[in-house]
Formats: C-alpha cells, sequence, structure tokens
C-alpha cells in the first residue's frame, strides 16, 4: 500500500490559538504563504484548544461559518491535533500538557466535540484522525484503576465514534499518543494497553478496533532509542492500527564525553515552556533517562559516560544537523518506508511546534522554515520513504 496521496500539512500547535480568530489568523499568516511556497496544495493540520471548540459551539451556525473559512482558503482539513487541552503556548507548558488525562470526564467531553467539529470539516470520501494524549503523566499521581479507568473512556468514545459513523457517513479514528514519561511510553506498554482494552471492550471490540489506534510520533520513539521500522511491525503483528503518523525530529548528540562543543550547543536548546526529556544509551546498552534537559543533566557524570543522547525536542524535520548536533532524521524514512508496506494508509502530518523556543529561530523565519520541512516530507512520501 503507498502512503497517503492526500495533501499534505503541518499542525498548526506552532501557532498560538486562543480563540477562533486566533486559528483564523495563523492560516492566514502562515499556511496560505507556506502553500505559496511550496506550490502545491497543504492541507490544515488543526489543533483545537477547549476554548476554541467551546467558542465553535457557542453559536448556532459556527462550526458551519468555520467550515466556510476553510473552504474560502482552500484548505481541506481531515485530521485534528486534541493532545493540548489549554494554552499551548502559555509561558510554561511542561507537564500540564498532559491534563486533564483521560480517566476523567472533561477529557472525554472535549475529544468529542473534537469529533463533532472534523464531521463538519471532513471532505467528502475522507476519513478523519484525531491525535490524544497517552492516557497520562507517569510523574502525577494515579490510583490503582486509572488505566481501566482510561480504557473505559475510550471506549466510550469509540462506540460514540462508531454511533457517528453510522448517522453521518463519516469515518474518525482516534490517535492515541505514546510519548517520553508517560503511561503508554514505549511501544511495549502501548501494545500491552491496547490488548487490555480490547479484552475490556467484549463486545464492542470491533468498534473499538476500528476507532481507537495509534498516533505514532517518530521522534518520541526515537527519543527512546526504538527502531522506527520496529516500532510500525510490532504494532502491526498486534494489531494495533496507526491512524496518524507525526513526522518529527529529535535532538542527537554523541560521545557527549568527548565532545564539550556540542554540549556547550545543547545548552543554548534549555526553555522554559515545554517538557524536553532526555534519554542517554550506555555503553553496556542500558537507556539513562531524564525528565528534563537542564544544566544538571548536561553537568551528570554518568550521563556524560554514555555513546549517545537524544533529546525531546522537535527540530525541523529537514535537518540532518544543528551544528555539533545531528538529529534523529534517518528514523523519518524508516518510519515512512514501513508504514508505506501497511495494507492501509495512515495519515501523515509534520509536527515541530518548538519554533518560538528554538535557538536563533522565531516567527521571521517560520513561512520558510515550515516551507522547507513540508517540501523534505513530500519528496520522502512521494518515494514511499526512501531518501
Amino acid at each position: 500500500m503507498a502512503l497517503p496521496t492526500l495533501p499534505l500539512g503541518y499542525c498548526t500547535n506552532v501557532h498560538p490559538g486562543r480563540t477562533v480568530a486566533e486559528v483564523l489568523a495563523g492560516l492566514d499568516r502562515y499556511t496560505l504563504p507556506v502553500w505559496g511556497r511550496v506550490g502545491r496544495p497543504v492541507a490544515a493540520g488543526l489543533w483545537l484548544a477547549k476554548p476554541v471548540v467551546d467558542e465553535l459551539f457557542a453559536a448556532p451556525d459556527g462550526l458551519s461559518r468555520f467550515r466556510d473559512e476553510l473552504a474560502a482558503r482552500d484548505l481541506p482539513c481531515y485530521t485534528l491535533n486534541a493532545f493540548p487541552y489549554g494554552d499551548f503556548h502559555a509561558a510554561r507548558v511542561k507537564e500540564q500538557v498532559y491534563r486533564p488525562d483521560w480517566s476523567t470526564p472533561e477529557r472525554s467531553a472535549y475529544t468529542s466535540r473534537c469529533a463533532a467539529v472534523l464531521t463538519v470539516l471532513l471532505p467528502d470520501g475522507v476519513e478523519g484522525s484525531i491525535s490524544t494524549l497517552p492516557l497520562g503523566f507517569k510523574g502525577f499521581d494515579h490510583p490503582g484503576d486509572f488505566l481501566d479507568g482510561c480504557a473505559r473512556r475510550l471506549l466510550a468514545t469509540a462506540v460514540m465514534l462508531d454511533r457517528r459513523r453510522w448517522e453521518t457517513g463519516r469515518v474518525i479514528r482516534l490517535a492515541v499518543e505514546p510519548e517520553p514519561f508517560c503511561l503508554l511510553e514505549t511501544t511495549a506498554e502501548t501494545v500491552s494497553f491496547f490488548e487490555r482494552l480490547w479484552q475490556l471492550a467484549r463486545h464492542n471490540e470491533a468498534a473499538v478496533r476500528e476507532h481507537i489506534g495509534v498516533c505514532y510520533d517518530v521522534c518520541h520513539q526515537a527519543v527512546e532509542f526504538e527502531d522506527a521500522a520496529d516500532v510500525v511491525r510490532r504494532l502491526d503483528r498486534a494489531g494495533v492500527r496507526i491512524n496518524k503518523v507525526q513526522v518529527s525530529c529529535a535532538i542527537q548528540l554523541d560521545r557527549p564525553g568527548e565532545n564539550p562543543g556540542g554540549v556547550a550547543a545543547l545548552r543554548r536548546y534549555i526553555e522554559p515552556r515545554y517538557l524536553h526529556q532526555t534519554f542517554a544509551r550506555r555503553p553496556n546498552g542500558e537507556v539513562v533517562e531524564r525528565l528534563d534537559l537542564s544544566e544538571e543533566v548536561l553537568a551528570d557524570p554518568l550521563m556524560l559516560a554514555a555513546d549517545t543522547w537524544r533529546v525531546h525536542f522537535h527540530v525541523p524535520v529537514d535537518a540532518d544537523r544543528l551544528g555539533p548536533l545531528g538529529t534523529t532524521r534517518p528514523a523519518v524514512a524508516e518510519a515512512l518506508a514501513a508504514v508505506a508496506a501497511l495494507p492501509y494508509a495512515p495519515h501523515v502530518e509534520v509536527e515541530t511546534y518548538t519554533w518560538e523556543v528554538l535557538p536563533g529561530a522565531g516567527p521571521g523565519d517560520l513561512v520558510g522554515g515550515l516551507a522547507r520541512e513540508l517540501e523534505a516530507t513530500h519528496r520522502l512520501v512521494a518515494a514511499g520513504g526512501r531518501p
């Protein structure tokens, strides 16, 4: 099966989006000029925070007017990012991005409303996807039945999506996104949870398998030192559907103890807004992990003795190197080649949400940077993942 032929897009969580007007302003200021640079249709991979979704429902014609605004810009939308619930551009986001978690009614209600929005926005004959957080954050306290509580809410969401399919003819799939330091972090943890979910589903197992799957963010599993092709194969063998692929790159630093220039360059990526989980693979294969990139991590003797560091800091997906730092870009080609062999075509979008906090970058560089990312990804998609 080939990779999807839908217009490629990037996730708009890179832009502030606290109101509907702000979302549309981001499309006008950035997305449309990016389209002009790449010279081919571009999709709107929308991030709609809860206040934006609430605003869309506040007026009787809010959804239809928003659909018409996208149509006037000729921007199709087939996927939403419903992972960040609140202000993803606050001064400090860090671990708060994992709240509310999937054990709460707030998370399931927000996701249901996102599905209603996407039902209206979907082009005819196109299926939809919604990415969401991997249940919750490991650093928070959770009751003993937390996973089962999340599973029950996901089951109810699958039933809702299945009912919506029969009522509207629109197929929308939820894509749970594993991430470092979350309840679903590794591929093994993800497969184990889905097996648990299917067991709890009983008579609704078919609806769950159809509508609940995974969002494979390439940099997340690369940071965990998981092989990209193996991730895809293991999920496929287990029967876990990959509903969405987020093309993303992490930072890589080789031989940190012998590379003071690389360590000094990495210091510039310490910043207060987002979590940058840092993993180090030692010569014996052991992986040491730290919650966030910090001065303490850069000076940690255990970390400095490692062969390789990988940092969950989304960097431009067309970049093989960032000065003395490397990136996990090879994993993108490996992942897309493996996904191209699946019997179905997951949605693909670029997700580099960190442009505002990249050293030396900023809004002035954004259109050109996003265009370069889309061009590089388009070439890989067109070649079936072969670089």
